[in-house]
């Protein structure tokens, strides 16, 4: 069989998955195909504490939970989605209230198949006969129970082989030819109830642990030394070496798809790497597998819920995961690796975040559910449940059920025991790494961040980007700069980023009352003098101002390109400077203190500055005239757009 869901058609509002389900399950059950449906899906938010069914891409924005939840008229198949640290409890409502929005769409479902339905065709699988499976279980059983029980995966798939191998090379001599393509399915049924029987009778596994065990965890830190951060993870026989490299706002990943009206931005991504050397196997690469894709995403969502947020870090996270021998739960090891490698690299996150993935037996009445599943309890087992968060809370869950009729309270026991091995993990993480390192790694990039007047953008930026890649050549820092005027500043060394930083400020800096100030003499008029302080900001140094006393002309005590040193006494509400050389000169003895007198009023500026119109100094740089009411800025042109 093969489905192809197609979106033809995007309100860029809701998500197209839980409909593409719905439609899936429509499509089948209107075929011929044998289909056990119909089943349905909804994904479930919790928006400001109110349940939301199938919320909409802005509810999203505000929930604390994003699971989706498929399943039949009465039990759950599947649950995925991650969440902001919550209760074992609110995932067990959420699934409730997923279950009655599935009920509502299968009637539907219902309705409309009325009216569509073809007739099923006939099908039946060829049944083992009875003398096959009997002989099968009298030669094998006894092997097939011993070989299972090995303590490494290696011996056991070796020693399971050897027993099918040798067994049916037997049988073959005594059974007639039709019966032979029989054999091999009579031995795979004998090795899952033999698994299955041994835990449900005797509560052991095959690696000689008991159900609710954890097997036995060792970590590394710091291994690979010109990494930022990283982790050597290590769970029985699955281990995952993770790496953490700290990156720079320009090395954000740029999407671009349908759920989204414009282009947007990811500042963290985790990949996981499942190459076939972990299993033992020989394969092909051929790009990304769909296993690879689905564990990353699922340990992305786990550790996504922890970070701290761009404007507070403000560094692009890339987490590479390498599976470097796997025997169930790598994704768990993952999410485990991930955390570790955070703290490793001086990452401020919230809380360490572990993995658990749970398994199920169940036959009638009898259960047990396992914690830390091997790859053999996933294969043969029931249900494939992987949980993970911090000692809050949930962050993220994935859940695959292969029998009908999983109820709540069965899942209710399973998350509370999954709570269990999990907080049993996060101690053993705590003794190896109980918080992120003091500082960075001397190889990661320093980010600083200045927020500047968005008004002083263009002069930040110059003609065509000149000033900002002056700026990063002169310093080998990376700078930029965002529309609310949030700069950030990288650079692996120190030196750089300060330099850069006092070049950004230099240029953007806004004038403070009561600072002093040094700066050249730009302009002299018969009322004062005109002194730029900072670059493209000036303001007028009154002539009563020049000096304790009398000036009867300015060009006594300043002339045009002199330095001098003055104090910002006043800036109006329309941004003029008022600027003082005699407030820093020692009175006179015998003089009398009183304020200042006000400019003359021949003292006429050009609008939008402090600049006279005079021919000495004209109303406007070359760039254009400054804002309305603020200080003279050269050079200054429209804000240009940048990306980001």
């Amino acid at each position: 069989m093969q489905v192809f869901v197609y979106v033809i058609s995007a309100d860029q509002e809701n998500d197209a998955d839980v409909l593409g389900l719905v439609a899936t399950s429509m499509a089948l059950n209107a075929s011929k195909i044998p289909f056990a449906g119909p089943i349905a899906g909804v994904r479930v938010g919790r928006v400001q504490g109110k349940w939301v069914q199938n919320p909409t891409f802005q509810q999203l924005e505000f929930s604390d939970m994003d699971l989706v939840i498929a399943g039949s008229q009465d039990s759950i198949v599947m649950v995925e989605g991650g969440a902001l640290e919550i209760s074992e409890s609110d995932v067990v409502e959420a699934i409730g209230i997923g279950q009655r929005g599935i009920r509502e769409l299968i009637a539907m479902q219902n309705e409309l198949l009325a009216n569509c339905a073809q007739p099923k065709m006939e099908w039946k699988a060829k049944a083992t006969p009875a003398s096959v499976t009997e002989r099968v279980r009298s030669e094998a059983e006894g092997l097939i129970a011993t070989a299972i029980n090995q303590a490494d995966k290696a011996s056991r798939v070796q020693a399971v082989e050897r027993v099918k191998e040798t067994v049916k090379e037997k049988l073959k001599l005594e059974l007639p030819v039709e019966d032979h393509g029989f054999i091999g399915a009579a031995l795979g049924d004998l090795e899952y109830v033999a698994l299955r029987s041994q835990l449900l009778d005797t509560g052991l596994r095959v690696d000689g642990r008991k159900p609710r065990e954890v097997r036995q965890i060792s970590i590394d830190t710091s291994l690979l030394p010109r990494a930022h951060g990283s982790a050597l993870f290590t769970r029985g026989q699955t281990q995952a070496l993770v790496a953490t490299t700290l990156g720079t706002a320009n090395d954000v990943q740029r999407l671009d798809s349908i759920d989204e009206p414009k282009e947007s931005t990811k500042s963290f991504m985790l990949h996981y790497n499942f190459p076939p050397f972990s299993t033992g196997e020989v394969r092909p690469v051929r790009g990304t597998s769909r296993r690879e894709i689905g564990h990353g995403n699922l340990a992305e969502r786990a550790v996504q819920a922890v970070l701290p947020p761009f404007e507070e870090f403000p560094y692009t996270l890339r987490i590479v995961s390498e599976i470097l021998e796997s025997n169930g739960s790598s994704s768990m090891a993952s999410i485990c690796g991930a955390s570790l490698s955070l703290f490793d690299a001086g990452v401020p996150i919230k809380g360490a975040v572990a993995g658990v993935a749970m398994g199920l037996i169940k036959e009638g009445s009898k259960y047990a559910i396992l914690t830390d599943i091997l790859g053999t309890e996933d294969h043969l087992g029931d249900m494939d449940f992987k949980v993970a968060g911090t000692a809050a809370g949930i962050t993220s869950i994935q859940m695959d059920i292969k029998i009908q009729g999983l109820d709540l309270s069965l899942m209710t026991e399973a998350l509370a025991q999954a709570k269990e091995g999990r907080l049993h993990i996060l101690g053993e993480m705590n003794k190896a790494l109980p918080a992120q390192r003091a500082d960075l790694s001397q190889y990661a990039p320093r980010i600083v961040t200045v927020m500047i007047n968005p008004e002083k953008i263009g002069d930040l930026i110059g003609p065509k980007g000149k000033t900002i890649r002056g700026i990063q050549d002169e310093t080998g820092a990376e700078v930029t700069v965002d529309d609310s005027g949030l700069v950030t500043i990288a650079a692996v060394g120190g030196e750089s980023m300060q330099r850069a930083r006092q070049m950004v400020q230099a240029i953007t800096a806004e004038p403070v009352v009561g600072e002093i100030y040094e700066g050249p003499v730009k302009s002299t008029t018969a009322f004062g003098a005109f002194v730029e302080i900072m670059p493209g900001t000036d303001g007028l140094v009154h002539i009563s101002e020049l000096r304790h006393g009398r000036t009867e002309k300015t060009e006594d005590v300043v002339k045009k390109g002199d330095r001098v040193k003055v104090k910002l006494i006043e800036r109006d509400e329309r941004g003029k400077l008022r600027l003082s050389m005699k407030a820093l000169l020692p009175k006179p003895e015998g003089s009398s203190s009183g304020a200042a007198p006000v400019p003359s009023a021949d003292a006429t500026y050009a609008e939008g500055g402090n600049t006279p119109a005079s021919p000495e100094a004209p109303s406007g740089g070359e760039g254009g005239e400054g804002g309305e009411g603020g200080s003279r800025r050269e050079g200054r042109g429209g804000r240009p757009r940048r990306e980001r």
